[in-house]
């Protein structure tokens, strides 16, 4: 190993042991580029996720800075920050992660003022992500073996976590993995470019991926106990299965799915509008409607669901979505309803500011 190699050896283990000390998948990529900027020498390092189909769907900024104190006294003051807009990404990092993709190994891209890096994020045998710098110089070969390295750990060790958060029967996150989600999606919800002018051009009534508001639903499959006490809870852990698939392939790779408990499942999606949020669940409510399962052949979603909102509590707006649910299956299960339509219509009564606590 060069000497260069070896004076970083130390600092290098110390920060692979805070990594692996971490619990949380998003709090893992964030200590990645904490990780690996200070010891490439690089101020700005970024994270690119793909979903299965190699399609970006969340970008991950550090950004470190030396900030200079009255006194003369110099700090590092470090950003992290999530891409919301994707479809700004550079067609630099754009055309070099495409390349990666396809030749899967680390490629660069001569800029004016230097060189842009890239370096694919392996999941099993299959890129998952990407992690991308900016630098004046090539990577040194000691350089490359420590990127190499820490990606490898933080691929392994990202897996170990993602199991942990997922449901064993479907796959889909778990319970513990909604809480964790929660803490994320209200900073986004809370961030100011979220209230800038939209991009012109956009179709109506379609879905777009950035500054949308989001939306939370409650998810349940009618008469599920019938289904266990008739045909068995093979059966029933079959159908489980299968409405889970079903669910997967209507919403976006985007958007977030979990089991919640049982036969109950929470959505998080994204959409400009209340309109366009209802299409998308009432799209769901159909397929499973239409959909031929074994042995049983029909089954049937409730759904309710609710805005969600930076000044309000996770936790309320998934009570919302709940008791939304509930009226839905007083009303006759098969159907989808939205906490506002309720309020609007004098089923429930409107939120007090009890309910609607602020942070």
């Amino acid at each position: 190993m060069s000497e260069m190699g070896h004076s970083r050896l130390p600092g290098l283990l110390g920060k692979l042991g805070k990594m692996t000390s971490i619990r949380d998948t998003e709090l893992l990529e964030q200590s990645l580029l904490r990780t690996l900027g200070p010891l490439l020498g690089v101020l700005d390092t970024s994270l690119y996720r793909t979903d299965e189909r190699q399609n970006l769907v969340r970008v991950i900024n550090y950004h470190r800075s030396k900030i200079v104190e009255r006194e003369g006294e110099a700090r590092m003051v470090e950003r992290v920050e999530e891409v919301s807009r994707l479809a700004d990404l550079s067609p630099d990092v754009v055309t070099l992660t495409d390349n990666v993709r396809l030749l899967g190994k680390p490629c660069t891209r001569k800029l004016e003022n230097g060189l842009l890096v890239a370096y694919p994020l392996l999941g099993g045998n299959e890129v998952c992500g990407y992690f991308v710098f900016q630098r004046d110089r090539e990577v040194q070969a000691a350089e490359d073996a420590m990127i190499r390295g820490v990606l490898e750990v933080f691929s392994n060790y990202y897996a170990l976590l993602d199991v942990s958060q997922r449901d064993r029967l479907t796959g889909l996150f778990n319970r513990q993995a909604l809480e964790n989600s929660f803490d994320r999606i209200w900073r986004l919800l809370g961030r100011p470019d979220r209230y800038e002018e939209r991009h012109e051009g956009r179709q109506e009534g379609r879905r777009h991926s950035l500054g949308e508001s989001y939306w939370l639903a409650v998810i349940d499959i009618d008469h599920f106990k019938k289904i266990n006490d008739n045909f068995g809870h093979m059966v029933g852990d079959e159908i489980l299965l299968l409405a889970s698939r079903l669910m997967s392939q209507t919403f976006r790779a985007s958007d977030l799915l979990y089991r919640y408990g049982g036969e109950e499942f929470v959505a998080i999606i994204s959409a400009d509008d209340a309109s366009i949020a209802k299409s998308v669940f009432e799209r769901l409510r159909l397929a499973i409607e239409a959909y031929r399962f074994p042995r049983i052949e029909t089954l049937t979603v409730s759904i309710g669901y609710c805005q969600a909102a930076p000044d309000i509590l996770p936790v309320e707006v998934l009570s919302r979505a709940d008791r939304s649910l509930y009226q839905a299956k007083q009303d006759g299960r098969n159907r989808v309803y939205c906490y506002r339509d309720l309020v609007e219509s004098g089923v429930f009564p409107e939120p007090t500011y009890a309910e609607a606590e602020f942070f």
